[in-house]
């Protein structure tokens, strides 16, 4: 019973947050001088712009932006660097568990979904737009459709140019006697775009029904937290 008390506890998450930020550092930190070993470039590159990002992005949003993310946002991002650029592409984890692939799209959905409304929120919020509640959760579902679109780009543009296979071109013959071989790639693509649009569906609902209801007791948390730290983003506009 203490124990959940204290896992719904934001101070508390704020705690192991910040233990499991430090445990990833050190991990890239030591991946860097391993992938020189193993003479792995690709990995050495990728393991340090996820190195970079994670210091740098939450840095860099709040010198240029005058924005500061609450520590559960900060959270989702570190989690996602790690998990999508250096597990994913830097250990090969798309390759070595089909459903990776499927998890971080699923996982991005709902992440960028929340980016989304939060976007639409805090211009709300400020009067900077004039909207309904089901305006702003089809502009944030639209908004992480259309970054999950890009995101297929990225792969399709990174299997051209650097021969990975992140879009699986390339296949087993298991696949082939099951999708044949020309739609392997284009299976791959499309469920990833519909697990971005379910995650997307996930975070727009969620957002609509704070709007309308006050409900979501998380994603209030959240929001309140968001406000909190960056009262002039919330100035009513004159």
């Amino acid at each position: 019973m203490n124990f959940k008390k204290k896992w719904f506890d934001f101070n508390y998450f704020e705690k192991i947050n910040f233990i499991i930020t430090v445990f990833i550092k050190i991990i890239l930190l030591l991946a860097i001088p391993f992938s020189v070993y193993e003479k792995n470039w690709i990995a050495l590159f990728v393991t340090s712009l996820t190195l970079f990002l994670i210091l740098f992005l939450p840095t860099l949003f709040e010198k240029r932006y005058q924005v500061i993310f609450p520590a559960e946002i900060q959270f989702a991002i570190v989690l996602f660097l790690y998990c999508a650029l250096f597990l994913g592409m830097s250990r090969d984890w798309y390759l070595r568990y089909w459903w990776w692939d499927s998890l971080m799209h699923a996982f991005s959905g709902v992440a960028l979904g929340f980016a989304g409304f939060l976007i639409l929120y805090t211009l709300y919020k400020s009067g900077r737009l004039k909207a309904s509640p089901f305006l702003i959760a089809l502009l944030s579902f639209c908004f992480a459709v259309a970054l999950g679109t890009v995101w297929e780009i990225y792969e399709f543009a990174i299997d051209s140019f650097l021969g990975r296979n992140m879009q699986r071109a390339i296949f087993s013959i298991e696949e082939i006697k099951e999708h044949g071989s020309s739609r392997i790639a284009i299976y791959d693509t499309m469920w990833d775009l519909i697990l971005d649009s379910i995650g997307a569906l996930v975070a727009s609902l969620a957002g609509y029904f704070y709007l309308k209801k006050g409900e979501m007791p998380v994603l209030k948390k959240i929001v309140q937290k968001f406000e909190a730290k960056n009262p002039k983003l919330f100035n009513k506009k004159r």
